[in-house]
This record gives structure tokens, sequence and C-alpha cells, in this order.
């Protein structure tokens, strides 16, 4: 038995063995004995479309008595729900604004929060007794403002599939899903997710200490549309300290999505919870579900999206006939491909749209399938990104080991 005070001093006295996920995973495929000696901590984490994110602040608007209080506000066109508190005759104006929100087809909440957070100037517009009021402000003009998940971390998320003739428009598609049976679209990070490195809830619970979206943050409790065999969780952080490469947003068939991160540190304090932490993606079950209704349809697991495939997109510009109307550009959903095939490798996350959108090939991946009934269907979009996911956990790693974030207790299990 260790206790995370034992780890936390080691940690102070650059002792402690400190391990990613897939650097643990890594060990376990090699055939090595792990035991509790040889690990203290390790960094598990996930990033993708996380559907229930939202952000809550306080955006200066005019001058005080300028307006009595809004009736509705917009942050470049996305539009947000003004409150809880009124800030009567402030000039500033609390509000919600939802990470799936839209102001058109292409740009959302989530992209909205990360232009906030890279520091570029957010145009504001409020309604208030008829009257319209506008401002430009950037992050560090906004006194409050924090990013709350209701769910986020999913386990055992579904892949979906389309059992019909018909497309249909989906957050689950970027150019809808077709069908009878024809692709699949997945979500979950599978063997490196932090809640299916602690299947007992051991670690995480309230109060666990995290990184949300690469910023110091907390677990509140348990997200909503948790089950036992499905849990997420809810947590929280300040938008001052987040990472803008660890966030954003993504077009789909059906409105932009939200992409989140979360990544938590697991003390390796016995056997049981290093047992869990051993787990690999061909022990993971993903479900196979109908995206009509989500109704459940077959099990497979995530050895067939992340065994044996290519988790990053590769790129041989030389097969480019520079099509001046080049599908992979403008299909991507977070349009990382300028028109010189070069990827902005800090919007792309690996979906693997391109691969399918280009004929000739410039975008290559293997994606994976997975086996039905029915027969063999291939994967036509990743709506996690691992490497991203990876690259987090890393990221966790080296700031525990600068003592520049220390793990904590929960409060109480979820």
């Amino acid at each position: 038995m260790k206790t995370i005070e034992e780890i936390n001093e080691k940690v102070a006295n650059k002792e402690a063995i400190i391990l990613t996920a897939a650097e643990l995973k890594s060990m376990v495929r090699d055939g090595k004995e792990v035991t509790i000696d040889d690990v203290d901590v390790v960094t598990t984490g996930t990033f993708g479309v996380m559907s229930g994110t939202m952000a809550v602040m306080m955006v200066p608007v005019a001058g005080k008595c300028s307006f009595e209080r809004a009736d509705a506000i917009w942050l470049n066109g996305v539009p947000a729900q003004p409150g809880p508190c009124p800030n009567e005759r402030l000039g500033v104006v609390d509000l919600v604004i939802n990470g799936t929100a839209h102001a058109n087809a292409r740009y959302g909440g989530g992209h909205l929060f990360r232009d906030l957070v890279e520091g570029n100037e957010i145009e504001v517009l409020v309604e208030a007794h008829g009257r319209r009021y506008e401002n430009q402000v950037t992050l560090e003009d906004i006194d409050f403002a924090r990013i709350i998940t209701t769910r986020l971390a999913f386990k055992n998320y579904h892949a979906l599939i389309n059992p019909t003739s018909s497309t249909i428009s989906t957050i689950f598609s970027v150019t809808g899903l077709t069908g009878p049976f024809t692709e699949t679209t997945v979500s979950g990070c599978g063997e490196i997710n932090p809640l299916q490195n602690d299947p007992s809830h051991r670690s995480i619970g309230v109060g666990t200490r995290v990184l949300l979206n690469g910023a110091p943050g907390y677990i509140m409790g348990k997200g909503t549309r948790a089950s036992p065999d499905k849990p997420n969780v809810s947590a929280y952080a300040d938008m001052k300290g987040m990472d803008p490469t660890m966030m954003g947003g993504m077009k789909t068939s059906h409105g932009p999505e939200c992409l989140t991160s979360l990544a938590v540190p697991i003390p390796v304090l016995d056997e049981e919870i290093l047992s869990g932490l051993k787990i690999l993606d061909q022990n993971v079950p993903l479900p196979v579900s109908d995206v009509n209704g989500r109704t459940a349809h077959a099990k497979v697991n995530y050895g067939h999206i992340w065994g044996g495939t290519d988790k990053f997109i590769r790129v041989e510009k030389e097969k480019c006939l520079h099509h001046p109307d080049c599908a992979a550009m403008h299909t991507c959903p977070t349009e990382a491909i300028s028109n010189d095939c070069v990827i902005n490798r800090d919007l792309c996350i690996n979906c693997g749209t391109c691969t399918l959108q280009c004929s000739e090939g410039v975008f290559r991946a293997r994606l994976g399938s997975i086996e039905l009934a029915e027969g063999i269907v291939p994967v036509s979009l990743r709506q996690s990104d691992r490497v991203r996911a990876e690259r987090l956990c890393t990221i966790l790693k080296n700031r525990i080991l600068k003592q520049e974030f220390v793990p904590t207790k929960m409060l109480e299990p979820l």
C-alpha cells in the first residue's frame, strides 16, 4: 500500500516514477512484469467531441447605466443565455454559452471558446429594451470565465452505424451517415481513457484534480446520462489557464460540435489500482449502436479502432493535382488543410475524413473496421484524437514531475 501523500513526497524528492498510460500499456504488451514498486502515478487522458460543454462568464458590454439588463447576447454570432445574475444597470452581462450553440454551419461555441483562449478579439452584441450595444473583448477583459462540462470522458462510448438506406444528418458524421452498414463513426480513446483505467472509481471522484483543456480543474461529480456501464464525469476549470490546442470546434453534418479534453493522474496505491491500469484496447468494450435512437446493435472492442491502425494522418504531397475545389480541404471538419496540402497540426484531430475525400490518396491513414453479422464495416470518422490525448498525458506527467501539478485525494466518490 502507498498513500498519495507518500507519492507526492517522492515527487518532491525527485524519486517518483511517473508513466503515461501509453508508456505503461507498452510495457504490458511487451510482457514486462510491472508491480507497484515500478510506478507511482499513471497519467490518463482523452480528447474529442464532448457535447456537454459550456462556459459561464461575465462579459463587459458598455458603461454603467447604459442599459438596465440584457434581453439577448451573442459572442461572435454565437447565441448565449443572459444570467443568472441580471447585473442591473452595471453594463456587464453574466451569461451561459453552450459549446454546441451555432453562429452558422461552420462556427459554434467550441470555436468561440478556443478563440477566447487564443487571445483573439471577440465581437459582443447585446439587445436590451429594443436597443443594441456592441463591444470587442478578449479573454483578458473578462474577469470570470470558466468551462463547465455536464459530461465528458465517456467510458465505453459507442460506434454508430446506419442500418437504413437513407443518409442521416447527424453530429456523428461530417458528410452524413450512409447505410445500410456502409460505414461506422467512433468516439473514445480506448485504453488511455481516465475512467477506463479506474474501473472501481478509486481515484476519480468529487474533488479529484485534473487538467480540463490543459488547465488545472476539478471533478464535480457524475455527468448526465452516466450509468454503471457507461460512466462519465462533470468537471470545471478556469479558461485563462487553458491550452487552445486541447480544445476547439469541428463541423458535422448536423452543425458545429465542441472538442474538449481531460487528463487525470491515477496514483498507484495498490495492486488493485495497478490491475485496472493494465487494461488494453482489445479488452475495452466498444458497443455498436443504431444512430436512430442509439439502440444497441452489437459489441466489439477498441482494438479494432486503435490496434494496428494509424493514429496519425500522413500526407503524400507529390500525389496532389492541386485541384482548385479540393474536396479534402473543403470537407475537413476542423478546417486544418490549406490549398497547398499542408495540414495545420494544431487544428487537425486525425479524424480521417480527408483520407476518404481525396481520390488521389494524398492523405493516408488506416482507420480500421468492425466486424458485424452484416459484414465488415469500415471506420469513416474518428471523433476522438488518440495522438492529442497521448500528448496531453505527457503534458500532465511533466507537470507532476516539475511539481507544477499535485495529485489530490477525492473528497467523496462519484
